[in-house]
């Protein structure tokens, strides 16, 4: 069953959320993490935000 929209991602989502983020952003595990506590588990808009962080090397 898929988690409604007041419930909070479980805790294997959110860390397929964060390795995907981390894979199409080029950004760090921790700033994926910081940003999906920011803005929650909307896809387009963490990529948005992501674009304005410096970039992993």
């Amino acid at each position: 069953m898929a988690d409604g929209p007041d419930k909070p991602p479980s805790a294997p989502d959110r860390l397929s959320l964060v390795q995907r983020l981390v894979k199409d952003a080029n950004i760090t595990e921790e700033q994926a993490r910081e940003l999906i506590a920011l803005l929650g588990t909307n896809w387009p808009s963490l990529m948005r935000e992501a674009r304005f962080l410096p970039k992993k090397r």
